[in-house]
């Protein structure tokens, strides 16, 4: 026994590391998940992702009934349909969302997630426990993404109770599609909830990458969601031709395909193409990045 120990005390000096320490126990993804719920911030975001639908709620209230669509188009039909069912008042709250207020929560969770540590000092005496930097990433990013995807469904979830509660249980409506009955409307909207997931992870790859390569955690969320919008810009302008295709958010609005009858899917796989290679390329730099620089704060 005693031979073994010395053996066993040997091999971990040898390897520079301390007997029983294993990398993969360091900072575990419960106990990360945990840490960022107590943070005002995460608080904060969910709670406005449940409070959002009640408010579009109360706003429907003050509907007079005698104002026209007003050139509205497409808007002030989505509105017009919002009030004729649960599932028509989840799609509204879908759709006044998606792009700007979720763009900025996915920033605010992995854009802030590495720089708030690096602003307070804290990510140095992370390193010192030891975790090994790419365990650190890893583990802050799955945990943003989780919150990520839990601020969506939160969303989601609360508009169709409030809007089933308030409209009933009736079939999906919408300008691109047949009416659906409710249970393939429900469907439909899932589906719409994981393509924009997927979209939003070239968002959740540029705050990632901007929040490891900064100490101030709003100018990665900031920076984030400047890109994001300039692209939207870039995307409207039509003299850029094909080059428009290239661009993170040409395909945002692809979840309208996934709503029409027969469903159009071909920009939706575009659609995915694109997202992925962007956050993989994004999470990639950010790795890279990260692992080769002084943490000095």
């Amino acid at each position: 026994m005693v031979g073994t120990s010395s053996k066993s005390g040997a091999g971990g000096a040898a390897s520079g590391a301390a007997a029983g320490y294993r990398p993969s126990a360091t900072l575990p993804f419960v106990a990360e998940f945990r840490r960022q719920a107590s943070r005002r911030r995460t608080q904060l975001a969910l709670g406005f992702m449940v409070l959002l639908p009640l408010i579009i709620l109360i706003a429907f209230q003050f509907d007079s009934g005698d104002d026209d669509d007003n050139g509205r188009g497409e808007f002030g039909s989505l509105i017009e349909f919002a009030t004729t069912g649960g599932l028509n008042f989840t799609l509204f709250t879908i759709f006044v969302s998606a792009s700007f207020l979720l763009v900025v929560v996915v920033a605010l969770f992995c854009g802030d997630t590495v720089a708030s540590e690096a602003s307070w000092g804290s990510l140095r005496y992370l390193l010192a426990v030891p975790v090994p930097r790419a365990r650190l990433l890893a583990v802050k990013l799955l945990v943003a993404l989780a919150y990520s995807a839990l601020a969506l469904l939160l969303l989601a979830f609360t508009a169709l109770l409030l809007g089933t509660l308030r409209y009933g249980w009736e079939p999906l409506r919408s300008t691109v599609a047949a009416q659906l009955e409710p249970g393939e409307g429900l469907l439909r909207l899932l589906a719409v909830l994981g393509y924009l997931a997927v979209v939003l992870l070239v968002v959740a790859g540029l705050a990632f990458l901007l929040s490891v390569s900064t100490d101030a955690a709003l100018g990665a969320v900031g920076g984030a969601v400047l890109l994001w919008i300039l692209s939207s810009i870039l995307d409207q302008i039509t003299a850029l031709g094909v080059l428009r295709t290239f661009l993170p958010t040409h395909y945002s609005t692809a979840w309208l395909g996934l709503l029409s009858t027969p469903v159009q899917t071909d920009d939706v796989v575009r659609g995915c193409i694109s997202a992925i290679s962007y956050a993989t390329l994004f999470w990639g730099l950010a790795f890279w990045r990260f692992t080769r620089k002084d943490v000095v704060s």
